[in-house]
């Protein structure tokens, strides 16, 4: 009994094996399963982000803008070239990989947008990267006083003085560079223009890097300006041969400010010669001052809204002056030559004013906006705004590190999209109602668009010039009328009739309405908490806060609120910096201290003013 008891079973069961064999397959089984499931999760996602895309075909084309900006931007952030071709790389393997991850849910508008934004990323790295090689030209390694001779390529005035760029051969360098130099008022003499060939004893450095993280990078303009080293005269000045002082648009932007300012003497004169000719020498620092802290320095910077009111006024005179020769009514199509006239007119005021970057974006807008008024499309869309931008980029691909681009653009897409929501289109729709109440419509359409201008644009000038004017918006709808709508038609219609001596009135009206600003502007500046200055932001919280920006705008429907979770991490994470208790300028020969007072307490203040500011 015991022995049969501890005895083994005479049969060996097989049971362990077949539990052993049918793990391995339930397992093996439950694993494709879950590789199934996750495949089909990835599908169900991807046709939902196709079926979003499929939706809006014309909400998709101002990304690819953003994407060609994020490629430049990208080259800006990295430090070098493996960092680029990393990029470049990576956008290739995009461009490959997105019919394969595409092809899981059959999703063809993703697999467009993937490969969309991947080459117009690589393009604007690329186009940046290329505009670099080709104009970029070494810095002058030391600082040192040296024997100057060459040609005055350019010359604008200044307070205190003028500022040459000249294509000079150095002591001491072999190959020829321009140079930009300060010429103090009294070395300065009428004789010297654009053109004529100087010989002078400077004191040259190489462009300044920022003075403090986030502060003004002039070595990277002057990178693609081409300008090797900066400088001032040291002593006098030898002529060695002349120019042309009464030729070219220099010598016509001095002849209107000139004629400007003798006519309006005083700070208004000064506004309306920057107006007339982009010239800001005449602006005393005090007006300048209230001006940007009132929130008016777009008013100084001749860009889109000079522009619009020079082709505006241009188109409509044009359009209501041939009107009334009923010949060409009924044969030519009118709108077409206004709008010509106004494109020409355009880019004569963009000559006369200095060609700057912010103007001629300008003029292509302009062009863009007046060609859709004629094919009787929709003139203010984010499509029209994103080809302005593309060609600015081709050109200029360094300018979306500027803060001029960055506002001026923002400022549009906010109005853009301010007048793509729906409640905005049935609050201006055209209804049966009385002048007064239409007026008084636009009037809170214009303070509603103000402060979408103030929102978007602030970001910008507290990451730039960490300093923004509060009251801007309010301010704004004052004196934007009075410059577009009275002072610049009346200085337009003042130099025309001038020639026949009967300019006095429009003199007279022009003067009324920038002193009216000035005083708008000094009156804003001086109320109390005028100006909100704040910590540099971050690049991570900037960027944050322009991806949420562009996903609230570029949108819409409620899918568009989205973009509230970037800003609100952005903010988050700016509201955490706290402002620093020591600044030490690059070159370790200034110190700063904050928290002692209103003011900064500054180590050896007799010296280096332009750092101490």
């Amino acid at each position: 009994m015991v022995a049969q008891a501890h005895s083994p079973s005479p049969t060996l069961s097989p049971t362990p094996v077949a539990d052993d064999e049918g793990t391995r397959i339930g397992r093996r089984a439950k694993m494709t399963s879950g590789h199934w499931d996750r495949l089909a999760r990835l599908s169900s996602v991807q046709r939902t982000i196709d079926e979003f895309l499929g939706s809006r075909p014309l909400e998709r084309t101002p990304w690819l803008a953003v994407s060609f900006a994020a490629g430049i931007s990208a080259w800006l952030i990295f430090p070098g070239p493996w960092q680029w071709a990393a990029l470049l790389a990576l956008c290739a393997a995009a461009i490959v990989l997105a019919p394969v991850v595409a092809r899981v849910g059959q999703a063809d508008h993703l697999r467009h947008a993937i490969v969309g934004l991947a080459l117009m990323a690589a393009a604007g790295c690329v186009t940046i990267w290329l505009k670099s090689e080709l104009v970029g030209v070494a810095r002058l390694s030391t600082q040192h006083s040296t024997l100057l001779a060459g040609r005055i390529v350019d010359r604008k005035d200044q307070a205190g003085g003028v500022q040459w760029v000249l294509a000079a051969h150095v002591a001491g360098v072999e190959r020829a560079m321009l140079v930009r130099v300060f010429v103090p008022a009294p070395i300065d003499r009428p004789d010297i223009v654009a053109g004529t060939t100087v010989v002078a004893k400077v004191r040259l450095m190489p462009p300044a890097p920022p003075m403090l993280p986030g502060s003004h990078d002039f070595a990277f303009a002057a990178w693609f300006a081409g300008i090797s080293a900066t400088g001032t005269l040291a002593g006098p000045v030898t002529v060695t041969g002349g120019g042309h002082a009464k030729s070219g648009l220099r010598a016509a932007q001095r002849a209107i400010h000139a004629e400007v300012v003798a006519h309006m003497p005083g700070p208004a004169g000064a506004i309306a010669a920057t107006l007339a000719s982009g010239d800001r020498s005449a602006i005393a620092r005090a007006d300048a001052d209230a001006m940007r802290d009132a929130g008016f320095a777009h008013l100084l910077a001749i860009g889109g809204l000079h522009v619009s009111a020079v082709i505006a006024v241009a188109y409509a005179l044009v359009l209501r002056g041939l009107g009334l020769v009923p010949w060409l009514a009924l044969r030519v199509r009118l709108p077409v030559v206004a709008a010509v006239c106004g494109v020409l007119v355009g880019m004569a005021y963009c000559l006369i004013t200095g060609s700057e970057v912010p103007t001629m974006r300008a003029i292509v807008g302009a062009v863009l906006v007046l060609g859709a008024l004629i094919l009787g499309r929709d003139p203010l869309s984010m499509r029209l705004l994103a080809v302005a931008a593309m060609f600015v980029m081709l050109f200029w691909p360094e300018a979306v590190a500027e803060a001029g681009f960055q506002m001026s653009f923002g400022a549009v897409v906010a109005i853009i999209a301010l007048h793509d929501t729906a409640w905005v289109r049935q609050y201006l729709a055209l209804r049966d109602i009385s002048w007064s109440q239409r007026a008084l419509r636009h009037g809170a359409m214009l303070l509603i668009g103000g402060v979408a201008i103030q929102i978007a644009v602030l970001p910008v000038a507290l990451f730039h010039f960490h300093r923004a004017g509060v009251y801007g918006a309010l301010a704004n709808i004052l004196a934007i009328p009075l410059v577009t709508l009275v002072a610049m038609p009346s200085l337009g219609i003042g130099l025309a009739l001038d020639r026949a001596g009967l300019g006095a009135p429009a003199w007279w009206l022009a003067r009324q309405s920038l002193d009216a600003v000035l005083w708008i502007a000094h009156g804003t500046a001086a109320m109390p908490g005028a100006v909100t200055t704040l910590p540099s932001m971050p690049g991570w919280a900037y960027g944050m806060w322009i991806a949420g920006g562009f996903w609230l705008a570029l949108w819409s429907g409620r899918v568009r609120f989205w973009g509230l979770l970037p800003l609100a991490i952005a903010v988050s994470g700016w509201a955490t910096i706290a402002t620093p208790d020591i600044l030490i300028a690059r070159d370790g020969r200034h110190v700063g201290i904050t928290g002692l007072g209103p003011d900064l307490v500054v180590l050896s203040p007799g010296q280096g003013r332009f750092a101490r500011d």
